[in-house]
């Protein structure tokens, strides 16, 4: 109330201050008007003396509204004339009347007449040659004073009232939007904190609360998966069993590393920061490899180097190109390298994806090696050594994850400047025989390269083999293959497999457990179709993937089995990908016109066979639709594991949906309860397709029952500890030897 009466008061203030310089400069004006029509007729009568006239002149104005009077004073500054209402004017003369005579200009001021305060205008009555006398006119101010005291309390109760009526609206918007909605927060975390699962209350979104919103989301998600987890810890414990969950992960990487910082380095990033627009959003790359290693960071912490590819990265980093990452909950330091247009083209898109992806996967592509991309791969390569050894100045026996073929020569360069850093390296794709591989004219240095480190992971022990093979003729070196490891000059690498998986069962943790997520029938709806049967492939566009295979296997299956026209569609969701190549390119128009052709043949008015959608799809857009889809197809020609297999699986809760999955990809080792095919073998294909629409509900869930049993047993974190754990004990062993020797 004090505040309101403060705002109530200075704006009355305000109000009779320009209230009261409008009303003197109105009586101003009418003053200095009425004096400039009396003027002509007093100056004459001055001159000549004639004081009865004067007199008469000057009485006819004393009953006008608010005029005092009139009064004529001489060059002397005596009274020559005075409306009988001022008698008898006090001694002196007014100040106006003073300057007028004096200075030969016009004036105002206020004089005190009698029990009075008058306004005076004078004005000089002059001829051509000087100043014969003046021409008072004086009004009574009091009016005014009077019409300001009114002003001043109609102003100071209207405002009074507005602010009161403000005040009273603002409490009830404060109590609906601030008060209200954080009661409901508190309700609903204090009813978690209880151990009950309540659905969220509708979190303000506004610029005002989207904090506050943000982090009640996220304590509550945490406090969710913390009691989630502390929950089947203890489940497992009362069973036997021993599953690993990112907490589990978090204390192992923290006893096997003895609190030693841990760093993955890989070439692409997990969070990219692009420019849409006036806005810079962040979005997570297509690829298996942030799928598998973004839940490793998110639970056991650390630091991921990458290049930085976005063209809005390097606005949001700090001075050591640094970042906390994901942006919505920091668990992790991305920390970003920097490549020039030149070298980037040379060392991914050249050497790596022309030369080495093609030649690992062993898919028909010819591969390509050029003396340039070489040296731009050198440069890259020794630019992320020169990033990681920075970042590990100040630390000692620190754990250093490289992944994948981008950054072979790594090891060897950490190694040679840190030999006390533990580092492994994990080969994401296939390794190929000897004979292939020995195209690649520097062999030699990648190998080299590779056996920096103390571990090399693969997928698969097919792949180790064919190492191990690729080394034992390629290099001077001493192959253990009862051990598995290999010895060059001194140093000891061991080789394993380690096959990669998801984060299950949460394998989607960028999409919020609160997020609605559409069932079959609206998945079903969005696609314009009167559908019965709905198929599903999520891939970057790769030549490697098998996408044209898979087209033609369900065009020979619509057309072997025409009654499932019209009720049966593919939904191709496809990442465009490396379409700097000219080979990715040729691929993707290759695949868009096997598209269209099929459609053309088949398709009708309202449906057609498949659905190609060629954009980056995010999780949220992913997940409705292998959770609505009767099979999922996953036909590489060649490849390491491939997630998609095994993200289909852990998004089926339901435990229904059949996988159909190359005999070529690694997870088909894992994955047995899938329908394995020959991507080459189109009837086969077909069939499978077939057998998948037509298989029994209790086979369905048989089958994806004891997949997902493997996905869940060997998860992520199994992975990234199992990796830990070997890499410590190899460091460990490496250490001991070298003691022992000395």
């Amino acid at each position: 109330m004090a505040v309101v009466g403060t705002v109530a008061a200075a704006a009355a203030v305000l109000q009779v201050r320009s209230e009261r310089h409008a009303q003197e400069s109105e009586l101003f004006r009418r003053s200095q008007l009425l004096a400039e029509s009396l003027r002509e007729a007093v100056a004459p009568l001055l001159l000549l003396g004639t004081t009865k006239e004067l007199q008469q002149l000057v009485e006819r104005f004393g009953d006008r509204e608010r005029l005092a009077g009139v009064a004529v004073y001489g060059a002397d500054g005596s009274a020559v004339a005075v409306t009988s209402s001022l008698s008898p004017l006090p001694p002196g003369r007014p100040a106006a009347v003073s300057k007028a005579l004096e200075s030969g200009v016009d004036g105002s001021d206020l004089d005190r007449f009698g029990e009075r305060d008058l306004h005076v205008y004078a004005l000089p009555l002059r001829t051509t040659e000087r100043i014969v006398g003046a021409l008072a006119i004086l009004h009574d101010g009091a009016y005014i004073e009077e019409h300001l005291r009114g002003i001043w309390s109609r102003t100071f109760f209207r405002v009074l009232v507005q602010t009161v009526l403000i005040a009273l609206v603002t409490l009830l918007v404060v109590h609906w939007s601030i008060v209200s909605p954080i009661a409901r927060i508190s309700d609903w975390m204090r009813r978690l904190r209880d151990g009950e699962a309540p659905h969220p209350p509708p979190l303000p979104k506004g610029d005002l609360f989207a904090p506050l919103a943000r982090e009640a989301e996220t304590l509550a998600r945490h406090l969710s998966s913390a009691r989630a987890a502390a929950e089947e810890e203890a489940r497992l414990r009362q069973s036997g069993e021993a599953l690993w969950t990112p907490s589990r992960l978090r204390e192992h990487v923290r006893v096997k590393l003895r609190g030693k910082p841990l760093l993955v380095v890989s070439n692409r990033e997990p969070y990219m920061h692009v420019n849409q627009g006036r806005k810079v959003e962040c979005i997570v790359p297509a690829g298996g490899l942030v799928t598998a290693l973004e839940p490793v960071l998110r639970a056991s912490g650390g630091t991921w180097i990458a290049h930085g590819a976005g063209d809005a990265d390097w606005d949001v980093v700090d001075a050591e190109a640094r970042i906390r990452v994901p942006p919505e909950d920091p668990h992790y330091t991305l920390k970003r390298v920097a490549l020039t247009k030149e070298e980037e083209h040379g060392y991914y898109y050249g050497f790596s994806n022309e030369g080495l992806w093609p030649l690992c996967h062993i898919a028909h592509t010819r591969p390509v090696f050029r003396v340039e991309d070489w040296e731009h791969y050198r440069a890259a390569n020794e630019k992320f050594a020169l990033a990681t050894l920075q970042e590990l100045e100040s630390h000692e026996d620190a754990c250093v994850l490289v992944q994948d073929y981008h950054l072979a020569l790594l090891p060897r360069l950490l190694k040679d400047k840190r030999p006390d850093l533990r580092v492994g390296i994990f080969w994401h794709i296939p390794w190929p025989n000897p004979e292939a591989f020995g195209i690649c004219p520097w062999q030699r240095h990648l190998l080299i390269g590779m056996l920096g480190a103390d571990l090399i992971g693969f997928h698969t022990q097919y792949h180790c083999n064919n190492f191990l093979e690729t080394v034992d003729r390629g290099l001077e070196s001493r192959v253990d293959w009862n051990q598995f490891t290999v010895e060059k000059e001194g140093h000891t690498t061991l080789v394993k497999p380690f096959p990669i998986s998801v984060a299950f069962p949460n394998v989607f943790q960028d999409v919020s457990e609160q997020a609605e997520i559409p069932d079959r029938a609206s998945v079903l709806r969005g696609l314009d179709m009167q559908l019965r049967f709905l198929g599903i492939g999520v891939e970057r566009m790769d030549y490697t993937k098998g996408v044209l295979e898979r087209f033609r296997a369900i065009e020979r299956f619509l057309e072997k089995y025409p009654a499932y026209q019209r009720q049966f569609s593919f939904v191709q969701m496809a990442a465009p990908s490396r379409t700097h190549i000219k080979r990715y390119h040729d691929f993707l128009a290759e695949v868009e016109a096997e598209a269209e052709r099929i459609n053309r043949r088949y398709k009708k008015a309202d449906w057609r066979p498949i659905v190609f959608l060629k954009k980056h799809h995010s999780h949220q857009e992913i997940l409705p639709l292998y959770r609505a889809a009767d099979l999922c197809m996953v036909t590489s020609l060649h490849d390491g594991m491939n997630l998609v297999a095994k993200e289909f699986v852990a998004a089926r809760e339901d435990e229904s949906g059949v996988l159909v999955l190359s005999r070529f990809a690694g997870a088909a080792l894992e994955l047995r309860d899938a329908l394995i095919v020959n991507p080459y073998d189109t009837e086969q294909m077909a069939d499978a397709i077939l057998y998948a629409l037509e298989m029994g509900a209790e086979e369905k869930a048989a089958r994806m029952r004891r997949m997902r049993e493997v996905v869940h047993e060997n998860n992520i974190f199994r992975w990234a500890g199992s990796l830990t754990e070997c890499l410590a004990q190899v460091s460990t062993e490496r250490v001991a030897a070298s003691t022992s020797s000395s």
